[in-house]
């Protein structure tokens, strides 16, 4: 099979971190019989200094073009909250979703089993196991709603954002959680604030319908501020967590800290139609960038779920996840994952080891 995939490196490690991925997937290539065409796009920080604007015209279409979209990193100090908006990174983040329409982000988050000394919660908590998905929605909330900044007569400037969510927001993100959980543990937290907010209300009545369709898949109701507390205490209880917008942006960054790093943490931004997004959770780490320092792994798994969801190719999927795991198990450790003693290596030769590891979990060795 033939495929065509995007590249957009981006900013700071996304350059470094994509180029040991692209040579992964290859080698998956290689040995499965399939071929790649990559296209590059320019996206972020890059894309400013290039073109004077961090998202370019025709960016979107030639993303659509192509069966799925690997991104690096983007943004970094350099372009920082005193530019104009379409100089700014995030603001090509938000525009590429919404073009693409990716409205379910799913971030995984699981503990290693080479790595679990590295998590941060007590051992007894960890010994049970972290193995969940955030599925987070991505288009809609208050980093979409209208925004103002109006001067006031006595209290000064006043801002608002508004949070606004629809029915067939919430309806088809709470579909995505349901069939993903269908494929995992049957369970599935929906969390909101229905407390104090009517959109969670609204939120809450959605996700309640459609839990009676779902009659297969055990459901419950959480408070956000009680998700946060429990993801401290017993992340193992989680399966499939499925949250609107700005909730799901800090949740998700919470639980991929219990695994150890966030380094290690991928993610799939996907839609109904166009290709998916794939992109690991951490940022473009600029402090590092161009020292071969970087972690490659969240990338080089967010190219297993690339395979995985978006050429229905699963055994290419545990293919790379098992040179993952072998790479850790084995004692290989970048920077970000190393403790007192250990060895470190740089992103090349962790990229080369997982890469060599495809052949010989597929050798059988």
């Amino acid at each position: 099979m033939n495929y065509k995939i995007a590249l957009i490196r981006g900013d700071g490690i996304g350059p470094e971190i994509v180029d040991e991925t692209v040579k992964i997937i290859d080698r998956v290539g290689e040995k499965f019989g399939h071929a790649f065409e990559y296209v590059e796009v320019l996206l972020g920080g890059c894309a400013t200094d290039a073109v004077g604007k961090s998202y370019p015209d025709g960016t979107a279409q030639r993303c659509k073009s192509c069966d799925a979209v690997l991104l690096g990193a983007v943004g970094g100090p350099k372009w920082g909250s005193d530019r104009p908006a379409q100089e700014r990174p995030e603001t090509a983040l938000l525009a590429i979703r919404k073009d693409l329409g990716l409205y379910a982000n799913l971030r995984p988050a699981a503990l290693r089993p080479a790595l679990a000394d590295a998590c941060p919660l007590k051992k007894e908590t960890a010994e049970k196991g972290i193995d969940l998905l955030m599925v987070r929605e991505l288009t809609g909330g208050i980093y979409f709603g209208k925004r103002d900044r109006y001067q006031t007569e006595d209290r000064g400037v006043e801002c608002t954002d508004l949070m606004a969510y629809s029915e067939k927001e919430i309806e088809r993100i709470g579909r995505r959680a349901f069939e993903m959980a269908r494929l995992r543990r049957k369970k599935v937290t929906s969390v909101d604030k229905a407390n104090v907010l009517e959109t969670s209300r609204l939120w809450r009545s959605v996700m309640n319908r459609l839990a009676e369709e779902y009659a297969d898949v055990e459901y419950e109701d959480v408070l956000v501020d009680n998700c946060a507390m429990q993801l401290v205490r017993d992340p193992g209880q989680f399966d499939v967590v499925v949250t609107e917008n700005m909730f799901g942006d800090i949740l998700s960054d919470e639980a991929s800290m219990i695994t150890g790093s966030i380094g290690l943490l991928p993610s799939a931004s996907m839609g109904d139609g166009a290709p998916a997004l794939y992109e690991p959770i951490h940022g473009s780490a600029p402090d590092i960038a161009g020292q071969d320092r970087a972690n490659p792994i969240a990338t080089i798994l967010s190219a297993a779920m690339m395979f995985r969801y978006s050429f229905k190719l699963a055994a290419e999927a545990d293919a790379i996840e098992a040179a993952v795991d072998k790479a850790l198990a084995d004692g290989w450790r970048t920077a970000d994952i190393a403790r007192a003693g250990e060895s470190v290596v740089g992103t090349k030769r962790m990229g080369e080891v997982i890469r060599d590891n495809i052949w010989v979990q597929l050798e059988g060795i």
